[in-house]
């Protein structure tokens, strides 16, 4: 497994324990029903049960563990491209049974008595990371990196530090249980929660949770500005926003980069960004002698990174991650650094869990590149922002959402958005709890 080795060495420098857990370690009810679990009511969940391996099961209701806690009817989840990262096992951390799913969207059914901002019937839509609304991180609106909401060890010993708790995103980030299921419970839900006005359905509201504040932050924080020519890697959902962000902000042209029908969704709903097809590209290094021939030879001044690590092309980062020595491919990342011009942006907003080989520093450095992790987004920083721009139709969500699915049928939707079967880029997953559908909403496919 990719990331073995790391791992180990971690654990053995930082004393990892297996028993230890932050008081929101409760990754599923159902593995101590008395005291994480309402014993009187179930629901449907989609947890992981190994490698490539998802499962629908029946488990028991969450319920209010601590006074800050609010307990969501989930209306409205999604399945992310992030999510597969856990699927392939990527993610390290991940433990049979944990209950999947980083976005989501609800009304609220049951909270703690500290929680006095939110009433019982609110609707709200989620943040995917857990921010204590305290801390140094969290005043600051950074709540992605929220100090008091993760602990895990070998995170800390690979990256010197650790990052927020998430959502359904394995013990690496907490073991907080996800959103894909009937119910969730949100820890300091008076902060981790925003209420969605009557005028913004939960097919618009739900994507608040990440994807928009994710692709808003991408391009702000990567620096896009006034004539900028934007290169984008990856046309599924962050990179489509990503495309209108960048106009927003001032581009003057966006490129897009990937193959297949996914570029064929791009050219038909986002008419103004530019294709390229990497697939139809023989030579090495094609794709950045493709960019410099479209700008004047000298390349884009942003590029932006949509597709995250774990996909390697050629057969040397194969082998080397199949081994692991490495646990991300540094292609797609050389491709941008050579792409851009002199002093040129790179932002980095895809997953990336570890360390990568043969990165190109040499072109970085020499060329005044400004390399930029972006980071998970602050959510907390953006939506409230982004939730008026729904409103005054600046933006639309459903544009990227091609399916709308029930939460029963996830674990076959999670092997279809795997595959890229039957056109699937965004979906929208209803419950039992959820709205009759919004104008503009796929209909009801059902597996």
């Amino acid at each position: 497994m990719a990331l073995a080795n790391i791992a180990w060495k971690a654990e053995q420098a930082m004393g990892h324990n297996d028993n230890a857990a932050t008081a929101q370690d409760v990754t599923n009810p159902g593995l101590k029903r008395e005291q994480w679990g309402d014993s009187s009511e179930s629901m449907k969940a989609l947890i992981w049960t190994g490698k490539n391996k998802v499962e629908m099961v029946d488990t028991p209701k969450p319920k209010v563990i601590e006074d800050r806690d609010v307990i969501l009817k989930i209306t409205g989840s999604t399945v992310c491209g992030s999510d597969l990262h856990l699927l392939h096992g990527s993610v390290i951390e991940m433990q049979q049974g944990d209950i999947l799913g980083h976005e989501f969207c609800g009304i609220v059914d049951d909270m703690g008595s500290a929680v006095t901002n939110l009433k019982k019937g609110d609707r709200v839509v989620a943040s995917f990371q857990i921010a204590c609304g305290d801390c140094f991180y969290c005043k600051k609106k950074q709540s992605s990196q929220c100090e008091r909401t993760n602990s895990n060890k070998i995170e800390k010993a690979m990256y010197g530090g650790n990052t927020a708790g998430m959502f359904g995103y394995s013990h690496f980030t907490g073991g907080f249980a996800g959103g894909q299921a009937e119910y969730t419970r949100v820890p300091f839900g008076d902060v981790n929660l925003l209420k969605l006005p009557d005028n913004v359905p939960d097919e618009k509201g739900l994507y608040l949770s990440d994807v928009l504040c994710t692709s808003w932050h991408c391009v702000v924080d990567t620096g896009v500005k006034e004539g900028d020519v934007v290169a984008i890697w990856g046309a599924g959902p962050i990179g489509q926003m990503c495309a209108d962000f960048s106009f927003m902000n001032g581009a003057s042209r966006v490129i897009m980069v990937d193959q297949n029908w996914r570029l064929d969704f791009v050219k038909e709903k986002y008419p103004k960004v530019e294709l390229l097809d990497f697939s139809k590209i023989k030579e090495t290094k094609g794709v950045v002698t493709e960019l410099k021939k479209m700008t004047d030879g000298r390349g884009p001044d942003v590029a932006l990174e949509c597709v995250a690590g774990e996909y390697p092309k050629g057969w040397l980062h194969t082998i080397e991650m199949a081994a692991g020595l490495e646990t991300d491919t540094s292609e797609i990342l050389n491709e941008m650094i050579e792409s851009v011009k002199n002093f040129g942006s790179v932002g980095i907003t895809g997953v990336y869990v570890g360390y990568t080989n043969h990165f190109n520093i040499g072109s970085l450095m020499e060329r005044g590149i400004r390399f930029i992790g972006n980071g998970q987004a602050p959510v907390h920083m953006y939506w409230e922002k982004l939730l008026g721009m729904i409103q005054d139709g600046s933006i639309d969500p459903l544009k990227m959402v091609t399916h709308r699915v029930r939460v029963e049928d996830l674990d076959k939707v999670y092997y279809k958005f795997e595959k890229k079967e039957d056109g699937m880029q965004k979906v929208y997953v209803e419950t039992k709890f959820s709205a009759p559908a919004a104008q503009g909403s796929p209909a009801l496919t059902t597996y």
